[in-house]
């Protein structure tokens, strides 16, 4: 049975909103308005991420960190942020259908607001360079709060892992908008690959800020 098949809300809640945002266009012409073909939001997570509004981006951050803090979804989420995770609609379908009911509304909610707003925007000015730096910091705040952050996040035991996830999510939450955003994009982009290398995964004891 398809991920779809199983949890059809994101799917359902992306097709009525975009059908909303169509009909606001000239119906003859939606398409070209847009500038781009919107199925390649569906199948690729990238363009998306490229056009969303930071907003609805940080709606996104916020339904995952919120599930990260809860013990039934925290596996789940995690593994949103693996470097091979698919980030498709379908990816993200099979992730809302593993999620506690609470988490499946606010994180269906969250993608289907992504994908809405990804077709009405042109692609976002992005400074990875700036991300990578917040991203770094909240690893460096993370590791100062929390023994054994990086030795989880750069071993093999996943539990462990999606520990040092959300302490990193934690670190993450307080900070600007738009530094959430960011760091979210870059994230969603590549993973957490980067974090089990020595700029923060090796920071359990790292000198005060």
């Amino acid at each position: 049975m398809s991920s779809t098949a199983r949890f059809p809300f994101v799917a359902t809640a992306v097709l009525w909103l975009a059908a909303g945002a169509a009909s606001a266009q000239q119906p003859a012409s939606a398409i070209e308005q847009w500038g781009f073909d919107p199925s390649v939001l569906v199948a690729d997570g990238t363009e998306l991420l490229a056009r969303a509004p930071d907003a609805e981006i940080d709606a996104l951050f916020q339904a995952v960190h919120a599930g990260s803090r809860d013990p039934a979804d925290a596996q789940v989420m995690c593994r949103l942020l693996d470097p091979a995770a698919d980030r498709s609609l379908a990816g993200l379908n099979a992730i809302a259908s593993r999620l506690s009911p609470a988490s499946q509304e606010r994180f269906a909610g969250a993608v289907a607001g992504l994908l809405v707003a990804a077709m009405q925007h042109p692609p976002v000015a992005r400074d990875d360079a700036a991300a990578r730096q917040a991203l770094k910091a909240a690893g460096v705040r993370a590791a100062m709060l929390n023994d054994g952050f990086g030795a989880g996040l750069a071993g093999t035991d996943h539990d462990a892992r999606c520990d040092s996830v959300a302490m990193l999510l934690d670190s993450l939450h307080g900070q600007p908008l738009s530094e959430r955003a960011g760091v979210t994009r870059l994230l969603l982009a590549e993973g957490l690959a980067r974090l089990a290398g020595d700029d923060l995964a090796a920071r359990d004891h790292p000198p005060q800020l």
